[in-house]
């Protein structure tokens, strides 16, 4: 397993840095990119928003100088063309191409923005995913996938309605820690290549997950259910036995219990 890789499954979440990351997950499917020019980019965004920010003391200046330079300068934008591509999840290629999905983009701007010590978070909207910016006073919620626009009380509480079950309509959202953001980029990856019978594929990246995720129950359930349709039997009861391990989650115990009750012994 690539170092960086193990590394992410070991550091605090808060040590996460999100763009970096991002950058070490896509290089483990091109390892022969050079991310120098990558960095000098993420550099050069940060120079950048140091400028147009200079005097944003309110979060809704600092929201106005991402959008001018993460999507009207440096031209990120969400893509609404061909928003299935694989491409649009791995952020070597949405730097190339200028365009992602709404957690790849939102990476770049909670990274830009902390960079200058600014408080930014990726929100975890059903169906969707926004940026907080500020804190206590008059935080602002911007939606990078749409050019870093403001999301106002109505619009939010449309996306809430939109995305809910009407069974449990959800009334508030909650700030993703930095691993989980990750996860959620792979797990973009992970779907879309089962989606296209790529299920050797898929399974890769649920291995990734249970590196640098290690305590995530789900990505485990996942890879143990593509390690069975490849026939490694031992391989998925091992990681059901992970589940077992690392969540008192009763249902979830209970179908992993069942699963492995159909199993052949070893």
């Amino acid at each position: 397993m690539d170092d960086d890789l193990t590394r992410l499954g070991l550091v605090d979440d808060e040590e996460i840095v999100l763009d970096e990351a991002a950058l070490a997950l896509a290089l483990l499917d091109r390892p022969e990119v050079d991310l120098a020019p990558y960095h000098r980019t993420l550099d050069a965004i940060a120079a950048s928003l140091d400028r147009a920010g200079n005097d944003a003391e309110t979060a809704a200046d600092q929201a106005g100088a991402l959008s001018a330079v993460l999507a009207q300068e440096f031209g990120f934008l969400g893509d609404d063309q061909t928003y299935d591509d694989p491409d649009n999840a791995d952020l070597i290629r949405v730097m190339d191409r200028r365009r992602g999905l709404p957690v790849s983009l939102s990476i770049l701007y909670v990274a830009a923005a902390r960079r200058l010590g600014w408080h930014a978070q990726v929100l975890d909207v059903p169906g969707h995913v926004l940026v907080l910016v500020g804190m206590d006073a008059a935080p602002v919620i911007i939606d990078p996938f749409a050019g870093g626009a403001r999301v106002g009380a109505e619009r939010f509480a449309a996306l809430l309605q939109a995305f809910s079950p009407p069974e449990e309509p959800v009334t508030q959202v909650s700030a993703m820690p930095n691993r989980a953001v990750l996860i959620r980029l792979l797990q973009n990856q992970a779907s879309r290549a089962e989606q296209a019978g790529q299920g050797r594929r898929a399974l890769i990246l649920y291995e990734r997950m249970t590196a640098m995720a290690p305590e995530y129950a789900h990505a485990w359930w996942q890879r143990a259910r593509l390690e069975l349709v490849d026939g490694e039997v031992a391989s998925a009861r091992s990681s059901l036995g992970t589940i077992l391990e690392i969540t008192r989650d009763p249902e979830l115990r209970g179908r992993v219990s069942e699963m492995l009750g159909l199993l052949p012994p070893p």
